[in-house]
């Protein structure tokens, strides 16, 4: 679970919020599509930091157990208790329930996931002797997924896509939004200001490969933000988008980071 009183920073440039303000007024379950890095976190933690919320926050994996969402049973001193998971907690105390990367999950949490989200808002405990949990009016669900182009992701079953019907895509913002988020991140003067320009114009030029399969990763807003404060201590540009951009692509073998390479050296010289 999260504190919603910390100050988070998040530029809301396409007006998510607003969009996910009016889903949560007809409770109406939201869901956001969009790649990896584009900030789909840090919009719900800033809607949740409005609404003085709480945020109970599941990150799917191939290691996320049907336990972390629901509970299990444990043993202490001898008696048998059960530990409520994620779900139950933000369906008894009204908070969000944010379901991050949604369409990594496993097949048995998606079946429980629905259960929960269709119009009874409850969930039967199987584990906990059929007890029942009925959902608070307050209680608010949103979703994230990534494209199916990400490795490790799913088609999330149409029955469950239709739980969540207020959706938004959240895709990277224009450039000179992107500087502007930046700014709310690090300090961008005017000295390095034309560096983190092009630096900007290589992220965008290597997602744009990488949409169309000619890369296999395209950066994230947090790699022109890490950038940016490498050379607000000095480092050289050029050696900084190596650093950040270019050896992310050796994973990839020599020929990939060849050509992020030559693309730093045309535009960094």
């Amino acid at each position: 679970m999260s504190n919603v009183i910390e100050t988070i920073n998040y530029l809301d440039w396409n007006q998510s919020i607003d969009i996910l303000n009016k889903a949560n007024k007809i409770k109406l379950f939201a869901l956001i599509i969009g790649p990896k890095g584009t900030g789909k976190t840090a919009l719900v933690r800033k809607f949740a930091s409005e609404l003085g919320k709480n945020i109970f926050s599941v990150n799917f994996s191939l290691r996320t157990r049907e336990s972390h969402l629901v509970g299990t049973k444990t043993i202490e001193n001898g008696e048998i208790n059960f530990v409520e998971g994620i779900l139950v907690k933000s369906m008894k105390e009204g908070g969000i329930l944010y379901l991050d990367e949604l369409n990594a999950a496993e097949p048995d949490m998606l079946l429980r996931l629905d259960e929960a989200l269709d119009d009874r808002r409850q969930l039967i405990l199987k584990e906990a002797e059929g007890q029942i949990i009925r959902a608070s009016e307050e209680w608010f669900v949103v979703a994230t997924i990534n494209p199916l182009s990400h490795i490790g992701t799913k088609e999330l079953p149409p029955q469950l896509l239709s739980r969540f019907p207020i959706r938004l895509n959240l895709d990277y913002p224009p450039e000179e939004t992107e500087l502007e988020i930046i700014k709310q991140h690090t300090t961008v003067n005017n000295d390095n200001l034309i560096n983190i320009q092009r630096a900007i114009k290589l992220a965008r030029a290597l997602r744009e490969a990488a949409g169309v399969e000619e890369l296999f990763y395209g950066p994230s807003l947090r790699e022109t933000i890490a950038f940016t404060k490498l050379i607000n201590i000095g480092t050289d540009p050029r050696f900084a988008a190596e650093i950040v951009f270019a050896n992310a692509y050796n994973q990839w073998g020599e020929v990939e980071y060849r050509k992020v390479m030559d693309m730093i050296i045309s535009i960094f010289g």
